[in-house]
């Protein structure tokens, strides 16, 4: 941070002294000779001094008095009466003369409070008092004007002073001791540090004097600050041109600053105690000494000197540690976490860093700016140009147009085109891939891909990686339309195409690669505060700032699945319902910690859960997360970091063209018999199907018997089976019903769609041999309301069937539910969100009734059946079962196909013949009790037998029946050897309805 332009700040148009005096925009005038000798009441916290400026003829002047007394102005020999009131003077004189000013002031420290968490360290505080004296900010009568000053400073003895100057003179007599300081080139103003702690530590790079006025506790650090002041002036002279000034001092400050000064530069005890600082800060402010200090920002046309001193020091950094698209990569994470349409503005209105969206366009963008400047025109032509603004324009206010004009002479080329739209005009371009095609062209491939472009005025230099099998192929592409048809010729197929992979576009991150970070959480447009179920006042200050931040404030019960896609939330404390409501988990333990997360019900905002064990562990870390933006991640213990990680994103706009084939080893390939010992030991072993295929329910029965005649005390967790009929498949398994019972209590032909048969003889088993089979899954009522209305719609009854715990983060499951719904012709009209919330619902209920039985029966392992899609990748209950117990499992999948990790054993085997239940080969309509004929498959034997459209069936074999389900329960029973009587009622035109019986020979 250059000074002056940090430390601006707006005042009052205040009364003139002559009529007729100049109150509009001042041009650069000649400098001004400007003598200020100020002395120090120390205990009083008071400057007192006298300002001799030699003003010239017709040259408006406005004097700024900010919080100083004027006790006495003189213009020539005729005094000036001064109103307290009167922030500013301005006067024009008649001829060239002295204006002679006498003043004082008191500036005591303001302390810290609690508004100051947030914020970015200042040191822009005027401050006299027992630490030292800091004076940045209208201290002494300032001017509109550059000026040549001459500063004298009295002190008492023991006291070392810092400000501008080339040459110092310091004479100590009676106890006092006054430095004198002389800069030889013209300053628009001028600041004082002073204290009696320094210790003065000297070397020299070349023939220039560096000094560092340390502390005398921090003395020690001084030779590393030296020994790392000089590699970068060695760098900088390199890149740039010799440095601008006679010596260089960096300067230690009681205050919290990282501030640079022409000749010194000021970093505060906490900075300077920081070990990482000599190797980012440190350099960030000694580039400003060519830029913003030698090289003096047009205020007027915008402060590019933050962008450029970013991209110098900070980025050239991280670029030289092969990090510079990681670090790229945060500056576009950093704007768009900050910026948005209310607060954006083009880098030509940018002054200095007033909150973190501004800091985000004039130090992000603008570096952003100057990457893709070095991109277009050349690193040599940049650098080049930049020598020839330090050779040239040493000492005058320098505007973003100036730069333009010295790279279209250096490049010679008109350069308009790139300066005015990234300049004058808000944001940043958004890209898309809309299309690729891929046509073989003799033995290469043309790649076309069509890229837009949003807004279409910037021309863009746009680098595409294209993933080959054998490597990687960068192009680069120049984009100036809206829509851009762009075209490649290689020698193989990609597999994947990544737009901007290395991040050299200033440009909107595309969802994927937007990670959840703490930025987001801060800078998000809509905040709620979620309030912890307990103790409330522990995170008083936490609520107070993000209340203060127009955040809104409601309870976790109160947040419905309707409201968490709106807002980016904070949610507080362990075991909020919130946080269990979207990820299933509960806290972590450390004394305190800030997690970012994706909301799952919206990616473009975000989920923050902060934690504390304490209000004083929460007080010491929570003004500190401010600086760790750009993780997703931190953990404090006593103020004290103790992790920081950030969530991996993807790397550019990618397009998947094809996946790198894979194969499997047949000489590899295992029997049952080989893999029943390596998960044996398992707690829970979870086997895949599809429902009705007969040779994966055989599989799962073979699993069953081969491990219970292991000696293994398993359970058989069953998706088939809804929970309320618990009771029932005890008592058969106990054998206290028979199964034409079990099967009517468990409502199982209402419920579960596939055939009873596929299942029949693992239920036999199991009844036989004494096995616990456990209902795992959620009322299909619930379930189905869920998938058309959403949780929301349930009950408070409903929702007490519902689990606490739902985690609806995993991306890449949400991905397959949305594409199996997308292929359901069915489920056009329905909502997604609905649908997947019910899956959710669905797996964390059998997640839950896993985790139940195993606790309440620890000697037992669980076999658990359901469908291959609840069980790949362990996205559906594995990993939910897992959240909540941490037991050991393995996944097996029937016929699933060949994917890295899909699962532990895929399982092959073959297809089974089986008999299925008989039918009777028609569509049948129930309402109301009545089971009604809609018409017949093909080869129909009930149509052959008599049967016709509109008959209603009564009974089968005299067994009454009124629904679908007395008709597959009793056809259950039934062979194909012995005819069904079915009686019917049939409807006959003007007659009474009459009953017929026929005999089926059921298929």
């Amino acid at each position: 941070m250059i000074r002056g332009l940090a430390l601006r700040f707006l005042f009052l148009t205040l009364p003139l002294f002559l009529p007729n005096a100049y109150a509009g925009p001042m041009e650069e005038k000649p400098s001004l000779d400007y003598a200020l000798d100020v002395s120090f009441d120390l205990p009083a916290s008071k400057i007192q001094g006298v300002a001799k400026i030699e003003v010239k003829k017709d040259m408006p002047l406005r004097v700024r008095r900010g919080d100083l007394r004027f006790s006495e102005v003189l213009v020539g020999d005729q005094a000036l009466s001064i109103s307290e009131r009167d922030e500013a003077i301005l006067i024009t004189p008649v001829r060239d003369t002295l204006l002679e000013i006498h003043f004082s002031g008191i500036f005591k420290s303001s302390g810290a409070s609690s508004s100051s968490i947030g914020k970015a360290p200042g040191g822009s505080e005027n401050v006299i008092d027992s630490r030292g004296i800091s004076l940045t900010r209208v201290w002494y009568p300032e001017v509109n004007a550059m000026a040549m000053y001459r500063l004298r400073v009295t002190l008492p003895e023991g006291f070392e002073a810092i400000s501008e100057g080339e040459t110092i003179q310091k004479i100590t007599a009676g106890g006092k001791t006054a430095f004198s300081f002389r800069f030889p080139h013209p300053l628009d103003s001028l600041h004082l540090i002073a204290g009696d702690r320094y210790a003065i530590v000297q070397d020299f790079y070349k023939h220039i004097p560096i000094f560092a006025y340390f502390f005398r506790e921090d003395e020690d650090r001084a030779k590393t600050y030296i020994e790392y002041t000089k590699r970068y002036l060695s760098l900088y002279e390199k890149l740039l041109g010799n440095f601008p000034y006679a010596r260089f001092s960096i300067v230690e400050h009681f205050l919290p600053a990282g501030v640079s000064m022409p000749t010194f530069t000021v970093l505060g005890q906490e900075v300077i105690r920081l070990p990482f600082i000599v190797e980012t800060s440190l350099g960030h402010e000694i580039l400003h000494q060519w830029f913003g200090n030698f090289i003096y920002v047009d205020e007027a046309g915008g402060n590019w000197s933050e962008g450029l001193t970013t991209y110098l020091a900070d980025h050239l950094y991280e670029e030289e540690k092969g990090r510079g698209s990681e670090y790229r990569k945060g500056l576009l994470i950093g704007y768009q976490s900050y910026v948005n349409a209310r607060n954006e503005f083009p880098l030509k209105d940018f002054l200095s860093p007033l909150d973190r969206a501004s800091r985000a366009i004039g130090y992000g963008k603008a570096a952003m700016v100057f990457h893709m400047l070095k991109n277009q025109v050349g690193e040599e032509n940049f650098f080049k140009s930049l020598r020839s603004v330090v050779k040239e324009m040493g000492f005058r206010r320098v505007s973003w147009r100036d730069l333009q004009r010295s790279f279209e002479l250096q490049c010679h080329n008109d350069l308009s085109w790139f300066f005015d739209p990234w300049v004058t005009e808000k944001g940043m371009v958004e890209l898309k891939i809309d299309g690729v095609n891929i046509r073989p062209k003799g033995p290469q491939f043309e790649v076309e891909i069509v890229v837009s472009k949003k807004p279409g005025g910037q021309r863009i230099l746009l680098p595409i990686t294209f993933h080959l099998p054998d490597g990687k192929k960068k192009q680069l592409f120049r984009l100036d339309q809206e829509k851009n048809d762009l075209k490649a010729l290689l020698d193989d197929m990609p597999m994947k195409i990544t737009l901007d992979e290395d991040y050299d576009i200033a440009r909107i991150l595309a969802d994927p690669e937007f990670p959840p970070v703490i930025a987001r959480l801060l800078g998000a447009e809509e905040k709620t505060v979620v309030l912890p179920e307990s103790q409330e006042e522990n995170y008083s200050e936490v609520i107070e700032f993000f209340s203060k931040e127009g955040a809104a404030v409601t309870e976790g019960g109160k947040i419905g699945e309707e409201s968490l896609p709106g807002h980016s939330l904070i949610v507080l404390g362990d075991g909020n319902p919130v946080m269990e409501k979207l990820y299933g988990r509960a806290g972590d333990g450390t004394p305190f910690s800030l997690e970012v997360r994706k909301n799952p019900w919206n990616p473009k905002t975000v989920v923050g859960f902060l934690r504390g064990t304490s209000r004083q562990e929460i007080q010491a870390a929570f003004p500190k997360i401010f600086h760790y933006g750009k993780y997703s991640r931190v953990a404090f213990q006593e103020g004290r970091n103790t992790e920081k990680k950030i969530t991996p994103s993807q790397q550019g706009i990618v397009k998947e063209i094809a996946r790198e084939p894979i194969g499997v080893d047949p000489s590899q390939f295992v029997d049952l018999s080989q893999i029943i010992p390596r998960i044996s030991e398992k707690k829970i072993i979870y086997v895949g199907e599809g429902h009705n295929q007969f040779s994966h329910h055989w599989v799962q029965l073979e699993i069953i018997r081969r491990l219970h005649r292991l000696g293994k005390k398993v359970a058989i967790g069953m998706e088939m089976f809804q929970k309320p009929f618990q009771e029932a498949i005890d008592a058969y398994i106990q054998q206290r019903i028979d199964e034409k019972e079990f099967l009517r209590r468990t409502e199982y032909f209402q419920r579960w769609r596939f055939d009873y048969l596929l299942y029949r003889p693992i239920l036999a088993f199991a009844r036989s041999a004494g096995i616990p089979v456990v209902a795992l899954n959620l009322s299909q009522e619930i379930v189905e309301k869920v998938g058309r209305w959403g949780i929301d719609s349930l009950s408070p009854e409903e929702k007490l069937q519902v689990p606490a715990q739902m985690d609806f983060a995993d991306a890449a499951y949400r991905q397959r539910i949305r594409e199996a719904f997308q292929a359901h012709p069915d489920f056009k009209e329905r909502n997604f969100d609905f649908f997947y919330q019910a899956q959710v619902l669905w797996d964390e209920t059998m997640a839950e009734a896993i985790d139940e039985f195993l606790r309440n029966n620890p000697d037992r392992q669980m076999i658990v059946l359901a469908g291959n899609d609840h069980l790949s990748f362990g996205s559906g209950i594995p990993q939910r079962v897992y959240r909540r117990n941490e037991l050991p499992f393995s996944i097996l999948l029937n016929d699933a196909e060949v994917e890295r990790n899909a699962a532990d054993f895929l399982l092959y085997p073959g297809s089974l013949a089986w008999e299925p239940s008989p039918k009777l080969m028609v569509f049948l309509r129930v309402e109301k009790g009545r089971v009604t004929i809609e018409g017949f498959s093909k080869e129909s034997v009930s149509e052959k037998a008599g049967l016709q459209k509109g008959d209603r069936i009564l009974a089968l074999d005299n067994t009454p029946v009124s629904s679908l389900a007395d008709i597959r329960l009793e056809l259950l029973y039934k062979t194909k050897e012995n005819p069904v009587k079915v009686k019917i009622q049939r409807e006959i035109p003007d007659a009474v309805p009459t009953e017929m019986e026929f005999e089926v020979h059921v298929q």
